[in-house]
């Protein structure tokens, strides 16, 4: 059982959906994809906004206005998996965790995704975050049974595993469209490799409350 929802996912739920709220019903939508958007480093000819810095962050915080499916399926993954790593890793260093995976996944779309295809346009959603909290989910508890499409069970290291496989697939081999498959990715390796190295502090953490399995 996972365990009661936790400060720092209940903040990014919260401010989620305040600024979805922000981009359906007032007038500055357009505006904030504008600056808070993650866009193409030096692609002027594709008509995107110039790159700042704290897009890095921002356009985690953003979603598709016309496509609430886009928020409604994040911020269901964060409220199902999220709790269960900031009750181990603990407040502090999970806000570190997500923050480092929505940056990576930010990197991943900035480099690897211009070299693949030869478009430009915004990136938008938490999907780099959430793939790092899902990963995370999966190496700290892998045998946690997953229901794939609310249907089939299996254990969380073979859905993780499914889920990053298709992922490179989808990404590699997969024609260009609106999914960030280069950002899901880079949320993951983040992950990935924050968990390789806390490795041992997880372990401890997951024994010291009774559920490491």
């Amino acid at each position: 059982m996972l365990p009661k929802i936790t400060p720092v996912v209940r903040a990014l739920l919260y401010v989620n959906f305040i600024v979805y709220a922000a981009q359906r019903l007032t007038g500055y939508g357009d505006a904030l994809l504008q600056y808070f958007a993650l866009w193409p480093l030096g692609q002027p000819e594709y008509g995107a906004a110039p790159f700042e810095p704290w897009q890095l962050v921002t356009y985690a915080f953003l979603h598709d206005p016309a496509n609430i499916m886009h928020i409604a399926l994040n911020m269901f993954a964060l409220w199902m998996f999220g709790p269960a790593a900031e009750w181990v890793l603990g407040s502090r260093r999970f806000g570190f965790y997500y923050l480092a995976c929505v940056i990576a996944a930010a990197l991943a779309q900035l480099f690897i995704v211009p070299a693949m295809y030869s478009q430009g346009g915004e990136t938008i959603g938490a999907s780099g975050g959430i793939m790092g909290v899902l990963v995370f989910f999966g190496l700290a508890f892998p045998r946690q049974r997953i229901y794939m499409y609310f249907a089939i069970p299996m254990p969380a290291w073979v859905f993780v595993t499914l889920f990053g496989a298709s992922e490179l697939w989808l990404g590699v081999f997969g024609r260009a469209d609106s999914v960030a498959h280069f950002g899901h990715l880079g949320g993951m390796a983040a992950g990935l490799l924050l968990f390789a190295l806390w490795r041992n502090y997880v372990r401890a953490r997951i024994a010291a409350l009774g559920q490491f399995r």
